[in-house]
């Protein structure tokens, strides 16, 4: 091969970008070169259940699908509109009571306990965070915070919505297949609907809103009403990661409200990367099963967690994902002179 006739040139160079999401495509290799990481991404979610040994592994990625709408949430609200949410919890926990209530109570099957939950609780969780908006940086994280560990308190101090006991007898899903895939489903669906509304019109205004909320309360907005948009948007979708996890165990208790419900999804982002929305899907698929793995070691698997995340830190601090595209977009092909 000789170096006067070839040359090597990276892959990406003959795709005119005009803004993030339009491209002027010359061939069908361009096109490949675009759309085979998404569907990379697509398939292997979707065949995640299929390809995993055992009952107990399909279990994990179910698990790992209800992380990843937290950590997806959380990356939405931090990263494109500047609130730093620890509420994961008290997503999972309004979600996963309000269904569990209509199931045991009223006899309303998963196909509606499941969506009302999602609203409903979204609806509640953003009234209740509300007065919040105003807030900032740590010090709305700290109200997020607080709001399970105080209704976790308040279940258990008044001896509601079954105590420390719980509510028991909640209905499963018809079979595992509808379990996973559900969850599968939703997690593609959220995951592609939130990085098409970010380059919405909207999407620009949260972004506004995180970059200099003064200028676009100068220009005439609400943005208390935009920041309300967004909280629902990510309440929804621990709300709904919660419904169908009271589903999945057949029983709600104040352990929904359990801290790392807060805590996984942020260790998630910084490992899979934020301002991605990918990025928190891959820090779960690698930080959910490394919990399981690690769970014969107690608490000691909280050392694991610290050690992973600050070797992230220090040598990968933009995650994996930033890391990966970075690299994909560096592959180079031999073209003719």
């Amino acid at each position: 091969m000789s170096s006067t006739h070839r040359r090597k040139e990276r892959i990406d160079r003959g795709i005119k970008v005009r803004t993030d999401g339009l491209y002027a495509l010359m061939s069908w290799r361009e096109l490949s070169y675009l759309t085979v990481p998404r569907l990379v991404l697509i398939l292997g979610i979707l065949a995640l259940p299929i390809v995993m040994p055992g009952m107990y592994w399909q279990k994990v990625i179910t698990i790992v699908c209800i992380y990843a709408m937290l950590a997806i949430g959380f990356d939405f609200l931090a990263h494109y509109v500047g609130l730093v949410s620890l509420g994961g919890a008290f997503f999972i926990g309004t979600g996963g009571y309000i269904a569990a209530i209509l199931n045991s109570s009223y006899g309303l099957p998963p196909l509606l306990t499941i969506p009302i939950a999602t609203i409903l609780g979204a609806a509640i969780c953003t009234l209740l965070l509300l007065p919040c908006l105003p807030l900032r940086g740590v010090y709305f994280a700290i109200v997020t915070l607080m709001y399970p560990l105080v209704l976790a308190r308040i279940i258990e101090a008044l001896d509601v919505l079954g105590g420390t006991d719980g509510i028991m007898g909640v209905d499963s899903f018809a079979s595992s297949w509808v379990e996973q895939y559900l969850a599968v489903t939703m997690v593609l669906i959220f995951l592609f609907g939130l990085r098409r509304l970010v380059n919405t019109d909207i999407g620009l205004v949260f972004r506004a809103v995180k970059d200099n909320d003064q200028a676009v309360r100068a220009s005439g907005m609400n943005i208390s009403y935009y920041k309300a948009v967004a909280v629902f948007i990510a309440s929804a979708m621990g709300c709904l990661a919660g419904a169908c996890l009271v589903h999945i165990y057949m029983w709600a208790g104040i352990s929904l409200f359990a801290l790392d419900f807060s805590i996984i999804p942020i260790a998630a982002t910084v490992i899979g990367g934020g301002g991605t929305i990918v990025g928190p899907v891959l820090g779960c698929l690698i930080l959910v099963p490394i919990s399981e793995l690690l769970r014969e070691f107690g608490t000691l698997r909280i050392v694991f967690y610290s050690l992973i995340l600050v070797g992230f830190i220090v040598f990968r601090s933009e995650g994996i994902m930033v890391f990966g595209e970075r690299k994909y977009h560096q592959f180079q092909r031999w073209v003719r002179v």
